[in-house]
């Protein structure tokens, strides 16, 4: 039973992920207009958090009051 529900998670995580519609209005601006990228640090926050989330559960893995 925990396998199964594990499976529609993971399911339900990649179709959501796969098919992502945005509906959004052309862009009514002159041409002389430059595009400027929407990033702001997201990919550095998510980089940093996936470090730090490795190097905590390398510390539970390695703490000795777990054994």
């Amino acid at each position: 039973m925990k396998s199964c529900s594990l499976y529609y998670i993971m399911l339900y995580t990649f179709l959501s992920f796969y098919y992502t519609p945005i509906m959004a209005q052309p862009p009514s601006f002159d041409n002389d207009t430059a595009d400027v990228p929407i990033d702001g640090g997201l990919s550095i926050l998510l980089a940093v958090g996936i470090g730090y989330g490795i190097k905590r559960s390398l510390q539970q893995t390695n703490n000795p009051k777990n054994k």
